[in-house]
């Protein structure tokens, strides 16, 4: 039988305690502080919810838009539970996600504020126009998905809205999106888009 010198179980020993330790470190519960923080290193796009259009148009600025399935087409996104746009979008059974440009910033700022443009007011701030949903689009986002609402969850203190994509429009100019990334809006350095398709 192979003989264990002590040092080598000493070593073991202070392997598996460092280990203990490490786990200790990582299931310890994160405040809400730490997890914003923790979310906020992973860079997202910025879109506009919009649903209804005319004097009925409800506009929300959201950065958790999510691809979920291609056939059917379905994306989802996440909303507080007791905003004014989810019993909308609830009775209404559609919505319009617009995904927005890097240009389009102020508008981002814009319309996550309380006191955001509703109605014909929004209409007019965005350029939008009616889409075939009956729900604000604007034509000059980078991407425009028009939804039904497929399914929608609730998670904690926000609703998972899932979308089936019944109609999208691309911005016919390069891509320049708006992005989200600790707590700042940037975008993507000069030239990526045009470095990824050469490559």
């Amino acid at each position: 039988m192979a003989k264990v010198s002590p040092l080598s179980q000493l070593n073991e020993s202070a392997v598996l305690t460092e280990s203990a330790a490490s786990a200790t470190a990582v299931l310890a519960p994160p405040d809400m502080a730490a997890f914003r923080a923790a979310m906020g290193r992973f860079p997202t796009g910025v879109t506009l919810l919009t649903q209804g259009s005319g004097d009925s148009t409800s506009v929300i600025t959201l950065n958790s838009l999510t691809s979920v399935s291609l056939d059917p087409l379905l994306i989802l996104v996440s909303i507080k539970a007791d905003g004014r746009i989810r019993p909308r979008v609830a009775e209404a059974g559609s919505f319009a996600v617009n995904v927005l440009g890097r240009h389009q910033q102020e508008l981002a700022q814009e319309f996550c504020r309380p006191d955001r443009p509703a109605g014909l007011a929004a209409m007019r701030r965005l350029g939008a126009v009616e889409g075939i949903t009956g729900n604000a689009v604007l034509p000059l986002a980078e991407t425009s998905f028009e939804c039904v609402l497929d399914a929608q969850h609730e998670a904690g203190d926000h609703t998972l809205l899932i979308g089936r994509v019944v109609a999208l429009a691309t911005a016919e100019t390069g891509s320049d999106p708006l992005v989200f990334h600790q707590g700042r809006f940037t975008r993507l350095p000069a030239g990526t888009a045009a470095t990824e398709a050469a490559a």
